[in-house]
């Protein structure tokens, strides 16, 4: 049975570009970064490359900005660096304590737990609700205040491919205080739409298993302000790796394959874009001349779309019901973030979208990857037809 793999918002399959840059490292550089010696020299300047090709993936030419390599951090995980990001930031000068942290309701669990700590921690956490999958600037201009010091807002929803303007949100923020933080987790963004968060926010994360990298792997983009002005701790303790900002030894192998998968992407970043929306505009059509009320894709409110989220509903059928159906056809996608699922917060994007229980039971998400084929679509298209029709018949 042919498989076709349609769930890359979950994780992306190794790029051969990684796959070679890491079976070279595994080889030739197994020296610790932090030794002294040739072989830690050696394997340093393999994570100082990776460095910079994931800066300069994340600051094409058109942004103006001028990365240095202690602008980015490298951690295990986009999750962490999201930690990093919000609690290093919060946390990072005594008299924050007590003040106003604003963040997306939509946003990943990692986001959302880290603001849920800093609340234990006596923070204000503000949570904006996202009305068809993008913020509500209403809503966010009458919770933004002069002791707002910290906004966190994701570039690509994960699970409806909405797009927030990154650009107004940190621009109302820094009208009521210059100084405050912008963080924006753009693992869902990075190398799959044109918009770019930086130079509109001072801390962005990203990670490589989203983009053909490894997983165990991610970082977080650290403007000039925020290292000139120590406006971030770490949140990790140890021999000081990463300019003190993450301890612990650093994964180079890793890291290698997140370079090469970064510098692969933003390469064919523009081809793979058009065939993103070539394959969304495919699959629209296939599913066009349904019965009404059998299936209705989500389209978010956003001026922008991420065309390789594509969110679903397939009325009168439970997700997990499609899912098993469309899997044992060798078609698989699921219903919503992994992330979200393992950890009991299932539900609460669709939710604050705007969709009732019973639809949001019903919803799968598709997600498109760089080598996804017309095949695949066509695949996915038959097998939801064959599906809703069998499955309609003996209910839910």
């Amino acid at each position: 049975m042919t498989e076709f793999y349609l769930d890359n918002s979950a994780t992306t399959p190794l790029s051969e570009a990684a796959r070679k840059k890491m079976q070279d490292v595994m080889e030739h550089t197994y020296g610790n970064p932090s030794s002294l010696h040739t072989l830690g020299l050696r394997a340093e300047k393999v994570m100082n490359e990776a460095r910079m090709q994931v800066l300069s993936a994340l600051c094409p030419t058109r942004t103006r900005v001028r990365p240095k390599a202690e602008n980015l951090i490298f951690t295990a995980s986009g999750t962490e660096a999201n930690n990093l990001a919000l609690i290093g930031g919060a946390t990072a000068k005594a008299r924050n304590k007590g003040k106003k942290i604003i963040v997306g309701e939509t946003e990943h669990p990692s986001v959302l737990e880290s603001a849920k700590h800093l609340e234990s921690l006596g923070f204000r956490v503000v949570y904006i609700p996202s009305p068809r999958g993008v913020w509500d600037m209403n809503a966010y201009r009458e919770a933004l205040s002069e002791d707002t010091i910290l906004v966190s807002a994701m570039l690509v929803n994960n699970e409806t491919g909405a797009v927030n303007d990154i650009a107004s949100i940190a621009k109302e923020a820094r009208a009521k205080n210059p100084d405050v933080l912008v963080h924006c987790d753009a693992v869902q963004g990075f190398l799959k739409i044109p918009t770019l968060p930086i130079p509109h926010a001072d801390m962005v994360t990203v990670s490589a298993h989203k983009i053909g990298g490894p997983k165990g792997v991610g970082a977080l983009y650290v403007n000039d302000r925020i290292l000139k002005t120590k406006a971030i701790v770490p949140v990790i303790y140890g021999g000081g790796q990463e300019k003190g900002f993450r301890s612990g030894t650093e994964n180079v192998i890793g890291i290698a394959g997140f370079g090469a998968a970064a510098e692969s992407s933003a390469k064919a970043f523009g081809a793979h874009y058009e065939s993103f929306k070539k394959l969304r505009e495919r699959l629209e059509n296939a599913l066009a001349d349904l019965p009404e009320n059998t299936v209705r894709i989500n389209t978010p409110a956003s001026a922008e779309i991420a065309p390789h989220i594509v969110s679903l509903t397939a009325f009168k059928l439970r997700s997990e019901t499609l899912l098993h159906s469309l899997s044992a056809s060798g078609v698989y996608v699921s219903s919503g973030s992994a992330c979200s699922s393992n950890g009991g917060h299932s539900g609460y994007v669709l939710k604050s979208f705007g969709l009732p229980d019973g639809e949001a039971d019903s919803t799968i998400r598709i997600s498109f990857g760089d080598d996804t084929t017309e095949e695949a679509i066509d695949a996915l298209a038959s097998a939801l037809r064959e599906s809703i029709t069998r499955l309609a018949h003996r209910g839910r």
